[in-house]
């Protein structure tokens, strides 16, 4: 090991024989390593103490409602993007406990006290996840309101980045400027690199946090011929997105399209399942829930994910105001690229892909934005040739 202080900013090399040992410092520093591993021929997020727990030489392939792992020719930690699991089910769990009641002698008691969350290192983060994480921060952190059980997971995690040096189907991150490569919010920040027989990680310090696990890591300078070839690799990955939208204003554009027939056709397709808001990194939505044990003596109030797709999530006193399937797609599809702008100056879409790859009805959403714009395209065609 070459033993320089480390500093935000800087580029080492750790060889891949080296790997494990930056699962080690993170453990020694208490941390509950997170990463991505195979069960039931899905890769999901779990914990994990050796690095063989990694997908290694496996890689996946996704299309409209498929979903598929193969081998891949080489031995890559990392040679896949995303399952249907994200980052989110970590820091805002499909269900929490906002308080709970047991029966006293004089009556009961209400316990509200956050748990203490676990300290959790994050192993394999994506540059298009890094940007949910960053949504859901708006969305949790700032304003009037904080939830205090978001911020303690929040401020307990470790951040270990991946670059894309492969494309997946349903990936258009390029084109909302979302990825492939992480820019903020890691604490380091890898590429992973095989040529030949060199199998490596350059490796970008992202905090102080950071640097002082690398520290303790193998690791050398990173040489201008390493840095250039991830660069290289990143770079290629742009080209290769198996998904794109055009750049143009699509708030505008749906705002514009509140009636656009394209909605009816949608509403013939869709299950109204509910399973792109479940896979969405950035999706929100919760309702709250009531239990009782069968002594009668406990009782506990907890928040569960919902979505706008199901038929109660919209109820009022005196109806469901969004009954047809077509205003449920239309409302999740415009709050992504539209009303999310108005809330919180981003959009609500990463580019990740998992809602084109997890619906069962085989929608996908770069198409319907397409099948809009292009309509509008034709018929101001059609008026300005009359004009």
């Amino acid at each position: 090991m070459v033993n320089l202080l480390l500093e935000n900013g800087d580029l080492v090399v750790i060889e891949q024989s080296d790997f494990q040992q930056l699962l080690d410092v993170l453990a020694e520093r208490t941390y509950q390593v997170v990463g991505p591993t195979i069960r039931d021929s899905a890769i999901i997020y779990d914990e994990m103490t050796s690095y063989t727990k990694l997908p290694i030489g496996w890689t996946d392939v996704q299309g409209k409602g498929t979903y598929r792992l193969k081998r891949r020719e080489d031995d890559a930690l990392f040679g896949y993007t995303v399952g249907p699991h994200s980052w989110k089910k970590y820091l805002h769990p499909p269900v929490s406990y906002l308080w709970r009641t047991n029966t006293t002698a004089d009556g009961f008691q209400v316990t509200t006290a956050i748990e203490e969350p676990p300290k959790l290192a994050f192993i394999g983060v994506r540059a298009c996840e890094l940007q949910a994480i960053a949504a859901q921060d708006q969305v949790f952190l700032q304003g009037r309101f904080v939830d205090a059980d978001y911020k303690a997971r929040r401020e307990n995690i470790f951040v270990v980045a991946v670059n894309c040096v492969q494309a997946g189907g349903t990936c258009f991150c390029a084109s909302l400027k979302t990825g492939p490569k992480a820019t903020s919010g890691f604490d380091l920040a890898l590429t992973e690199v095989l040529t030949g027989t060199n199998h490596y990680f350059l490796v970008e310090i992202g905090s102080s946090a950071g640097a002082d696990v690398m520290q303790a890591v193998t690791h050398q300078p990173a040489s201008p011929a390493q840095i250039e070839a991830a660069e290289a690799l990143v770079e290629a990955t742009t080209q290769q997105m198996g998904r794109t939208l055009e750049p143009l204003d699509l708030k505008e554009l749906l705002y514009n399209s509140y009636e656009h027939p394209q909605w009816d056709e949608l509403g013939e397709r869709c299950l109204g399942c509910g399973s792109c808001t479940m896979v969405c990194p950035t999706c929100f939505c919760t309702t709250t829930h009531d239990t009782i044990d069968v002594t009668g003596e406990t009782t506990a109030h907890s928040k569960k994910w919902d979505s706008c797709f199901t038929m109660t999530f919209s109820y009022i006193h005196g109806g469901n105001v969004r009954t047809p399937l077509r205003s449920r797609y239309r409302q999740w599809l415009m709050h992504k690229f539209a009303t999310w702008l108005d809330q919180f100056g981003r959009s609500g879409c990463v580019g990740c892909g998992r809602c084109i790859t997890w619906c069962p009805a085989y929608i996908d959403i770069t198409e319907e934005i397409r099948a809009i714009q292009e309509s509008t395209n034709k018929q101001e065609e059609k008026i300005g040739g009359k004009l």
